[in-house]
């Protein structure tokens, strides 16, 4: 057991500052129990959030000396002993109280997405999934909603474009949806315009963040990025656009979607 050193932000969004803490470290600690440890013993009204302490649940979502990290998937042998450990919220989201962050504005950007739309034939029992399509969007599936990807991204982090980009936690859930053989709805256009696929300049910050490893850039924000350009930006297709009135083409749009959705 050692002594070790922390600093911890405690206050809200408009006024807070960095109050220095001391806890006895024992073997095999993550920094979840130090903080219940320093709310224990030292700090009662200190204000966290947690669940699962597993890994699973995504509610520790904290930063740990600046990066984005789970508290309770993090081990303080990660770090020297003679290291001060600098625990702040999620910088991206409003403080609500210390360490713990509003993030409802990643909620709200799920509500604006087009569900899961499968057609009433395919609706029926015996339809047939090929393995890589079940690989393929399982792997989003794994997502446990933690939000580091969110706060990570530069794009939400600095706030300029916030309002314009649903960010990468929900391109990749948009990625699920249009990679899923049985889905028909057509999201390309929002996912261009209302969820601003374009402002993400593949840095793969949020792929580097992940706690369960999902290739957020590569799988999901890619291929949409991709499919975007073949729909607004190949010169067919803008030929396309213009010789067909809007209303035409709102005619065909589900019928061209099911036809790619055979090929991609």
């Amino acid at each position: 057991m050692s002594l070790r050193n922390f600093k911890i932000y405690r206050g809200d969004d408009e006024r807070g500052e960095l109050v220095s803490y001391q806890c006895e470290v024992s073997e095999g600690m993550v920094v979840l129990d130090v903080i219940h440890r320093i709310q224990a013993d030292q700090a009662n009204d200190l204000a966290c959030r947690w669940n699962c302490k597993a890994g699973k649940c995504g509610s520790c979502s904290i930063e740990i000396n600046g990066k984005p990290r789970l508290g309770c998937m993090t081990r303080m042998n990660e770090f020297e002993e003679d290291q001060t450990l600098t625990i702040t919220p999620l910088k991206s989201f409003p403080v609500i109280r210390d360490i713990v962050t509003d993030v409802s504005w990643n909620y709200k950007q799920n509500e604006e997405i087009t569900p899961f739309s499968p057609s009433e034939e395919d609706k029926k029992k015996g339809f047939v999934m090929m393995q890589k399509d079940v690989e393929r969007v399982q792997e989003f599936r794994k997502c446990i909603e933690c939000n580091l990807c969110q706060n990570m991204c530069h794009v939400i982090r600095d706030n300029e474009g916030k309002e314009n980009f649903s960010g990468p936690r929900y391109m990749a859930r948009l990625a699920s949806l249009e990679m899923h053989p049985m889905d028909r709805a057509d999201r390309i256009e929002d996912i261009k315009d209302k969820h601003g696929s374009g402002m993400c300049n593949i840095t793969r910050c949020c792929t580097e963040v992940c706690p369960e490893g999902i290739q957020i850039t590569d799988d999901a924000i890619i291929p949409l990025k991709e499919r975007v350009v073949d729909r607004y930006y190949d010169p067919v297709m803008m030929l396309f656009r213009k010789i067909f009135s809007k209303k035409e083409r709102e005619k065909t749009k589900s019928k061209v979607s099911s036809f790619l959705k055979m090929f991609f």
